[in-house]
């Protein structure tokens, strides 16, 4: 039983959701499947800038992107509860990022930020400012190489809620060794062969996959949690060195089943980042969602 103090509770389709301050979720219902009227959880991209302009981004994010409009009608129909994944580009760079924030916040609604690394020495200050108010709970710190690790790890010394996160064929065995036996929490996320990461992708990533799956075992017992998104799931092949009943214990579902994204740039919205198919954006969060669970009705 989880002993945190609960962030929220609420009523979505045929369960009952509860979310706790450390960021974990348990589902609750009465029925054989859990059946979502709206997404629990969305990525939501709000820029195209950003000055890193790696070479790798499947956004393909630059020093030239674009910010998005954050006044979209649909915004105002986010349930309580509902998680927002905000991302980029750099969405520290958004001159509307902290009025967008408090705006989710008096509606309840739960925002966590992903910012690359070099940011936490750029925007250290700004970051605790966000945490200690309240305006986001969560944090991602996108890690490809050993650059502010010491301010990194300041930072998640004095904010547990803060994930590290790696990118499954970026990491390479000596830089996990760096992060090894901390109490961090990591999530490794799925190269997305989508667009920068198309040109980028190569042998050499494809090999640092294969050596990152066959060490998961040993990389486990080093940090407080690891956890992975849906493509590292599958990239990684964890259900094959997990027992079946961990792995259905701990899978929050397929992609559509509970969440979505939205590029609030383009003004578009799709099933995950690295959908081809994708849709207008329309006022009302539960009828775009309704469409993208179509999607996966297909093949299931």
């Amino acid at each position: 039983m989880n002993t945190c103090n609960i962030l929220h509770e609420y009523k979505n389709g045929n369960y009952k959701v509860r979310i706790y301050e450390d960021g974990s979720k348990i589902r609750f219902t009465l029925d054989d499947e859990f059946i979502s009227a709206f997404p629990e959880s969305i990525d939501i991209k709000i820029t195209n800038h950003c000055l890193n302009n790696c070479p790798m981004c499947h956004e393909s994010s630059s020093p030239k992107g674009k910010h998005a409009l954050l006044e979209h009608k649909f915004l105002d129909t986010l349930s309580k509860g509902t998680e927002l994944a905000i991302g980029g580009g750099n969405p520290l760079s958004h001159p509307d990022l902290e009025n967008f924030l408090v705006r989710m916040k008096e509606k309840g609604v739960i925002c966590n930020i992903t910012v690359n690394q070099n940011e936490i020495s750029s925007s250290y200050d700004y970051l605790e400012y966000l945490v200690n108010n309240k305006l986001i709970y969560g944090l991602g710190i996108s890690v490809i190489s050993d650059c502010n690790l010491e301010l990194i790890a300041k930072f998640i010394n004095n904010h547990p809620n803060t994930v590290i996160h790696l990118i499954a064929g970026l990491i390479d065995y000596e830089l996990l060794k760096k992060l090894y036996d901390k109490n961090y929490k990591i999530l490794f996320l799925g190269y997305k062969i989508f667009g920068k990461g198309i040109d980028y992708y190569n042998i050499e990533i494809k090999e640092n996959i294969l050596k990152l799956k066959n060490s998961l075992k040993e990389i486990s017992k080093r940090f407080y949690v690891v956890s992975f998104d849906n493509l590292a799931l599958e990239q990684l092949d964890v259900a094959s060195i997990v027992s079946k009943e961990e792995y259905e214990k701990y899978f929050m579902g397929d992609d559509g089943l509970y969440t979505m994204y939205i590029d609030l740039v383009n003004e578009e919205y799709a099933l995950s980042s690295t959908s081809i198919k994708r849709y207008n954006l329309e006022e009302n969060i539960e009828k775009m969602f309704k469409q993208v669970k179509k999607e996966i009705e297909k093949w299931r």
